[in-house]
């Protein structure tokens, strides 16, 4: 039972008595705010299912939502424009069944004729999957003047192995592209292709692929270094037991992927060369900073800048509320931009406030003496420069969401793979990445590449160049 302390009976209580009661009250008060919220967090943290341990549900799962059902039934609404396969002309057709009705529907009369515009339907199907296989066969012939005998050679192009160029390059596009397994993709070619395959052969293809790619993968590598811009990231990963860091240059119509040891600035030369001037378009890690011409990312800079909002600091959550207004206001400009709805000049105009005002909080920021706070915007205030590189430069981005997207595939093929296991495969993957992400850039068949630098290599020959210009 929870007793009941009244004023009038307080008020007949010594004033000792008082002072200890309410203090008791004030305390009880305090816990029982504090029971209040733990429940809350214990209640979230809880799968809905009261039989089922916490650690069943995803840690990430979001709480369910308390906005009403929607009434509306799942797909395309009544009225929304209709999506459909278009037509192929018949004259591509592989074949076409003209179908007659014999006797009406109606009447039973016989029918006779042709409509001059009959209702068309097409269906598609895969064609009967069977290998191509050719066998060569080499007479061994011997001499009748010396008795030396006499083997005919391989044509031009035919490979020793087993193996074509389509089918090599097209395990290679299974496993550096569709992110497979060297297992799945031996599994797939036996299953699906009727190929006789092992994953010791898959291996053997991987490294027939890599070779396809060096020369082609170099001469992008060398061209990074004339480039005036690039989007630039890097991402953890590993080679056997060892870690090592996969790095991404994009330019603005190829991409070059690379594998090193470490994530420190000299892998920035060992990528761009000793020779690169132009800007750098990337994120606020150090190793970056001596390339000199940076432009730091703000969609790095706005998440930083929401920390600071989340903070429960009040001096740190006011300029965090005042940066992300101007960030705000930033990208509306840049938008507006994009758009063509203003010029160049207008743009740079409407910047100049808006720089002015960050410039200056980050100044309100460094001097602020709050260690949260401090030692961010002193480093952002003392290379402001970086900041402003797309205002001042055209044709920079604000942010680096194009190494983003370009550095996305390669992660999710990491947490599949858990990385590579040895040198052969880094150099495998990274050739691999350049020539897929190269090939979106240029709108460009990945397969079609793939399958003309086999065959220069089979055909010892040099492979397609992936330069812009070639």
């Amino acid at each position: 039972m929870q007793p009941e302390f009244t004023e009038e009976w307080l008020a007949r209580q010594t004033p000792e008595v008082q002072v200890v009661i309410r203090h008791l009250q004030a305390q009880i008060a305090s816990l029982r705010a504090q029971v209040e919220e733990l429940e809350s967090r214990v209640k979230k943290l809880t799968p809905q299912n009261s039989s089922l341990p916490p650690s069943t549900q995803h840690p990430h799962a979001k709480p369910p939502s308390r906005k009403a059902k929607s009434k509306r039934k799942r797909g395309g609404q009544p009225g929304h424009r209709r999506h459909q396969r278009q037509l192929v002309p018949t004259e591509q057709c592989n074949e076409v069944v003209p179908l007659h009705p014999t006797a009406c529907r109606r009447c039973g009369e016989r029918l006779s004729g042709n409509d001059a515009a009959p209702l068309r339907h097409q269906v598609w199907e895969l064609p009967e999957i069977k290998p191509i296989i050719t066998e060569y066969q080499r007479h061994r012939l011997t001499c009748p003047h010396c008795r030396e005998t006499t083997c005919a050679p391989l044509p031009p192009g035919v490979p020793s192995g087993q193996s074509g160029p389509r089918l090599v390059a097209f395990t290679g596009l299974l496993m550096g592209h569709f992110r497979q397994s060297k297992r799945r993709a031996a599994f797939f070619l036996q299953d699906l292709l009727k190929l006789p395959c092992c994953p010791a052969l898959t291996v053997k293809m991987q490294n027939q692929v890599a070779a396809a790619l060096e020369q082609p993968y170099h001469e992008l590598k060398q061209a990074l270094a004339r480039q005036p811009q690039l989007n630039m990231d890097e991402s953890p990963t590993k080679q056997g037991n060892q870690k090592a860091w996969l790095w991404t240059a994009v330019a603005r119509c190829f991409a070059v992927f690379a594998i090193f040891s470490s994530r420190k600035g000299d892998a920035l030369p060992k990528l761009l060369g000793e020779s690169f001037r132009g800007i750098i378009n990337c994120d606020r890690a150090k190793m970056y900073w001596q390339a000199r011409r940076l432009q730091w990312c703000w969609a790095h800079l706005k998440r930083d800048i929401q920390a600071l909002i989340d903070h429960p600091h009040p001096q740190v959550k006011r300029l965090g509320h005042d940066l992300m207004r101007q960030v705000k206001l930033m990208f509306q400009h840049w938008r507006r931009y994009r758009a063509e709805e203003i010029t160049r000049e207008e743009f740079r105009a409407s910047m100049r406030p808006v720089r002015e005002e960050v410039n200056g909080l980050l100044l309100r920021g460094a001097f602020s003496g709050n260690q949260r706070l401090t030692g961010m915007c002193d480093q952002l205030y003392d290379h402001r420069e970086w900041l402003w590189t797309f205002v001042d430069e055209p044709g920079i981005e604000p942010t680096n969401n194009t190494a983003e997207r370009a550095l996305r595939p390669a992660v999710i093929y990491r947490k599949l793979s858990f990385g590579t296991q040895s040198q052969a495969g880094s150099r495998f993957i990274e050739r691999m990445l350049t020539v897929s992400e190269t090939c979106r850039l240029q709108e460009r068949s990945i397969f079609d590449y793939l399958t003309a630098a086999v065959e220069a290599h089979f055909s010892q020959q040099a492979a397609p160049s992936l330069l812009p210009s070639a």
